[in-house]
């Protein structure tokens, strides 16, 4: 493998985040912003399995919740030259089946339902940094300092019940500006990411009740060792505050202030394939969200004349 591979192998793995049934507040995705050729496509296949106190929605206080989740998805991811920048268009689809016990305001619940989960897709480009490179000069390339921007949005097309707490899908659309910066200090690169998850309103909320959400603010750290040949491993944390809703006018008290730790290890083993395995806890829990989630991913890639 070359080493333009093993940046390669390294960098498009970071277009698929194996977080627990797409919580979307909750992203440890390191090297979102690495840069890829132009032309490049990328199929990742991946399955996340998640157990504890997990909510799709974060802000949604459930006690003594004993919940598992069993996430299979698949996602594709294209990167192409926007006015010399380097961007990359990515989508997930993923289903779930989610089965376990909680209580809600005292009551005891049991839940057991498998269907779809509500789709993203995203579109982000280096705006400093990450020139937009064919295959045949990227060998040249070495990173310093990216800064990069994004925007994800999240379809409300998963399964919905109006009549129970916990769904695989939200009823309602989901918008997460973002903005990165990833500073290569070899072998480490260091990485900063700012977000902000924006949520409209859903109208159909257990039984016809209206549920609102302030906005959850959200920050990423990750510090990332590299290792010759193209594999890498990522220690990872964040913290996402806000998100307090309100059910019928009525504000709820469900603000978040919550952090997640975890471990990201990327092996590439050809030019055209590589596998992610990752780890995720919750450390920090005012709010829902104290689960534990283990994810692996495989990638193939081709096109941008590799």
């Amino acid at each position: 493998m070359t080493a333009a591979h093993s940046r390669i192998a390294g960098a498009a793995l970071c277009m698929l985040t194996l977080a627990a049934a797409g919580a979307r507040a909750q992203h440890l995705e390191p090297r979102a912003y690495s840069n890829a050729p132009v032309g490049m496509n990328f199929l990742i296949a991946g399955y996340a399995y998640s157990t504890g106190g997990l909510s799709i929605d974060p802000a949604q206080p459930l006690t003594n919740a004993k919940l598992d989740i069993h996430t299979p998805l698949v996602a594709y991811a294209h990167a192409f030259d926007a006015w010399g920048k380097s961007a990359k268009f990515d989508t997930v689809f993923a289903s779930g089946c989610l089965d376990g016990t909680a209580e809600l305001n005292g009551v005891p619940a049991s839940r057991d339902v498998c269907g779809l989960l509500d789709p993203t897709f995203r579109l982000a480009v280096n705006l400093y940094g990450a020139p937009a490179l064919q295959l045949k000069d990227f060998a040249s390339y070495r990173q310093d300092l990216i800064v990069g921007a994004s925007l994800q949005v999240q379809a409300p097309l998963g399964q919905y019940d109006p009549t129970r707490l916990v769904n695989l899908g939200t009823n309602r659309w989901a918008f997460r500006p973002e903005i990165g910066i990833s500073k290569a200090l070899r072998p480490f690169t260091v990485e900063v990411v700012l977000s902000a998850n924006l949520y409209t309103t859903n109208h159909d909320y257990l039984g016809g009740s209206t549920r609102e959400q302030d906005p959850v603010y959200a920050t990423q750290l990750h510090l990332i060792y590299e290792f010759r040949g193209g594999a890498w491993l990522a220690f990872d944390a964040n913290y996402y505050m806000g998100g307090r809703s309100s059910v019928n006018g009525v504000a709820q008290n469900d603000e978040l202030g919550n952090s997640r730790f975890g471990a990201t290890l990327a092996l590439p083993w050809d030019r055209k394939n590589s596998l992610k395995l990752n780890v995720s806890r919750g450390v920090l829990v005012r709010a829902g969200d104290d689960f534990t989630t283990f994810g692996l991913a495989w990638q193939h890639r081709w096109g941008g004349g590799l």
